[in-house]
């Protein structure tokens, strides 16, 4: 009908959010948005899985136009799940950031399938999802021996809500060490621990699992037809609503932003993935492997810029000014991952900059961090930028400029970025998935003129890998 509403469900690893939007054009109708916490269960570091429950519950039943919300599509963050017992009741939803997982590091990095079979690099803390489930098995036996399911975070919120468990691919295949791509099934670590019968079966991301429980619906007062669509991981649901939009054959780069900052590049060769750069495959919602790079750039961004209001608006007189006191953010503030991982950030020339020039330097920090990634990636062109970046009003046009600039005394081709809106993955993605065309927006980002620029790359890029163990990344 004209006036349906669609409800997306968005739990970030920082925030949970909660929007209707139009179903015909997409307009986001009414949202709601809470910080996620992190609480103790059963002595283990757990994702706040009540707490994300009643926030979705408590503003399904306040929301206006609940009534015409005839679907409801769940993302969520990768390198997460929940294990559940016979009774339905959750053992734990781990936090991948628990420096508890670094106690079995070795001994699991031991028994992982090699990258080349997974393209899942081996990360810090419990970024891979075997390493928690590993630590649990044999730091907690006696809560693993009670888990009769393993429900990934999109599909724990479509259970939730439908009471119909499935697994989906596109978490099943980020970073986990759970999935082989090219051979389409789980890999050996998966199979010899029996976890992959502990996860349900497969199901695609658009497949509607079921209408809402009678509980959710005299709970909320939505319609009691309302379909629960399986669901999929964040970062892939922004990469699909461009792929589905998009000729088959083309090569574009599709930078998701959030917590993280994601890079999927369509139609990129495996084997350019290098494992030390935290660069991985992703599968898409399709199921075809994603050659993928990232870095923590939003974690990164609020340790160099701060937590003032006004270094979210960068101008580019503050741009300017960075510049001009030659201020340097050199990687990495977050020890969770991308390219230099486990190396020390480090602020030069900084300590005279005021508010706007501090985000000033974590917006060039950021642009540069996906330059670089782009590069080892061997993306040409298009880019398309998506999530909170997209409100950024410097991280384009700088990244726009980075792309145009010469690199070895060679002008780069016509490498054009795009932005899109803030909300559009999740929001287009959904349409798609319900029978909708995308109708993606996207606004050419206008490089920056920047005299020096370039140079000022080539200095951070050079700084950079002189302070990394790892290979050289292209110049």
């Amino acid at each position: 009908m004209a006036d349906d509403l669609i409800a997306i469900i968005d739990i970030g690893k920082t925030n949970a959010k909660l929007s209707f939007v139009d179903a015909q054009s997409g307009e986001t109708t009414w949202s709601l948005q809470r910080r996620c916490t992190i609480v103790e269960r059963s002595g283990i570091r757990a994702l706040d899985v009540a707490g994300v429950e009643c926030l979705l519950l408590d503003g399904i039943t306040g929301a206006p136009g609940k009534e015409r919300v005839r679907a409801i599509m769940p993302v969520a963050h990768g390198a997460a799940a929940v294990l559940l017992a016979a009774s339905g009741e959750v053992i734990t939803a781990p936090d991948y950031e628990d420096s508890a997982f670094g106690s079995v590091g070795e001994t699991y990095r031991r028994l992982r399938d090699p990258f080349e079979l997974t393209f899942s690099p081996f990360l810090p803390l419990g970024l891979n999802l075997g390493r928690q489930l590993y630590y649990l098995r044999h730091t907690h036996p006696e809560l693993f021996r009670a888990c009769t399911a393993i429900l990934l975070y999109p599909q724990y919120w479509a259970w939730r809500l439908s009471n119909v468990m499935a697994s989906e691919i596109t978490s099943l295949g980020c970073h986990s060490d759970l999935w082989r791509p090219r051979e389409a099934d789980f890999s050996a670590l998966a199979k010899s621990l029996g976890w992959d019968k502990l996860l349900p079966p497969r199901r695609a991301a658009g497949d509607v699992l079921g209408t809402i429980t009678t509980t959710v619906a005299r709970i909320t007062g939505l319609d009691p037809a309302c379909r629960v669509l399986c669901g999929l991981h964040d970062s892939n649901a922004s990469y699909l609503c461009y792929r589905a939009s998009r000729p088959a054959d083309e090569r574009f780069a599709v930078v998701s932003s959030g917590t993280w900052t994601v890079i999927m590049a369509h139609g990129v060769e495996l084997e350019r993935l290098r494992e030390q750069r935290d660069m991985l495959a992703n599968i898409d919602a399709f199921g075809s492997p994603v050659a993928t790079a990232r870095f923590p750039g939003g974690r990164e961004y609020e340790a160099i810029a701060g937590d003032d209001p006004f270094t979210r608006q960068p101008t580019l007189e503050s741009l300017k000014g960075v510049l001009q006191k030659r201020a340097v953010a050199l990687p990495s503030f977050a020890g969770t991952g991308g390219p230099f991982v486990g190396q020390r950030g480090k602020l030069v020339n900084a300590e005279q900059l005021d508010a706007g020039e501090r985000g000033a330097l974590a917006t060039l920090y950021c642009a540069l961090q996906t330059d670089l990634l782009l590069d080892l990636l061997g993306v040409p062109s298009p880019v398309i930028i998506d999530g909170p970046l997209t409100e950024n009003p410097l991280y384009g046009p700088v990244l726009a400029a980075l792309r145009a600039a010469p690199q070895d005394d060679t002008k780069k081709a016509d490498a054009p970025v795009f932005a899109g809106d803030n909300r559009a993955g999740p929001t287009e993605c959904a349409r798609f998935l319900l029978g909708h065309s995308p109708a993606t927006q996207l606004r050419r980002a206008t490089p920056l003129d920047l005299p020096g620029l370039a140079d000022y790359r080539a200095r951070w890029r050079a700084e950079a890998t002189s302070r990394s163990p790892y290979a050289n990344p292209p110049r």
